[in-house]
């Protein structure tokens, strides 16, 4: 796969195996600087591993590469997980999380001065300004989703990862997530990277989309790539093909000789 400065990560050779078993298998990938960049492929296809990897939380061979940041700069790295595991009942508000760590006043005692008045202008800058004094166990999925995202960019990060970011979302949450991120990305530079399994989210937002299962199957530009072939090879034969005439940019070319390959096994870990 060939090196570019505009490459923000790029994965090389990577392969993972859990438990004897592999999840991934030789991924060759890149994500362009900038870019709304979806990886998308069905359950099991190790699309969570991946950013897992890439995170530094699972071990894997082959390599990746960061290239954000300032020459001789660390990363940073914002990360909006797919489902938050805490106790709903904790007396936690949305303001006691967003300045946990960023002021020596206690929490309990509540805060003030600058955390607080950075945490509420990155609150309102998602639309959840409002969201301040209420417990964060009391939030609906699309609140919460907009709580993690404040957080995530707290960091003011190079790269912004997002899991099932439309997970638990409804139809209008997802369309304010989607135009909170293109204002954002817009704005402060970031790349975003986004695992998916909603394919109008794929056409609507991403710029650039990976399809994987096991390997890569399908890589490059969102309209491009995402031809009826390519995702029949990314899903299997279940995905219905009236689905894939109706979403915009999806044609019957046949754009991208990896989907040739012998399509890979099913089961296995996301």
């Amino acid at each position: 796969m060939p090196l570019a400065v505009d490459n923000a990560v790029e994965f090389e050779d990577v392969c993972v195996s859990l438990a004897g078993v592999r999840i991934l298998e030789r991924v060759c990938a890149r994500v362009p600087r900038r870019s709304a960049t979806a990886i998308i492929g069905p359950n099991g296809a190790g699309k969570t591993t991946l950013l897992l990897s890439l995170l530094g939380q699972v071990a894997y061979e082959g390599s990746i590469r960061i290239h954000a940041g300032g020459a001789g700069e660390t990363p940073r790295i914002g990360y909006v997980p797919q489902n938050l595991d805490f106790d709903r009942g904790m007396p936690v508000t949305v303001m006691d999380v967003m300045t946990m760590g960023r002021q020596r006043r206690p929490l309990w005692l509540g805060a003030r001065g600058v955390a607080r008045d950075e945490a509420l202008a990155l609150l309102e800058r998602v639309k959840a300004g409002h969201l301040g004094r209420r417990r964060l166990g009391a939030l609906s999925g699309g609140e919460l989703q907009r709580v993690l995202l404040a957080l995530a960019i707290q960091q003011n990060p190079d790269v912004l990862i997002l899991d099932e970011p439309s997970s638990g979302v409804d139809v209008a949450g997802e369309n304010l997530l989607c135009e909170l991120l293109d204002t954002l990305r817009a704005e402060r530079g970031f790349t975003q990277i986004m695992v998916t399994h909603d394919l109008s989210m794929v056409t609507a937002h991403a710029e650039y989309v990976i399809c994987l299962n096991r390997r890569v199957l399908g890589e490059g530009e969102t309209a491009t790539v995402l031809t009826a072939q390519v995702l029949a090879a990314t899903f299997g034969i279940h995905l219905g093909l009236a689905d894939l005439h109706a979403m915009s940019g999806i044609t019957s070319d046949h754009t991208c000789t990896a989907a040739d390959h012998d399509h890979p096994r099913e089961g296995g870990h996301d």
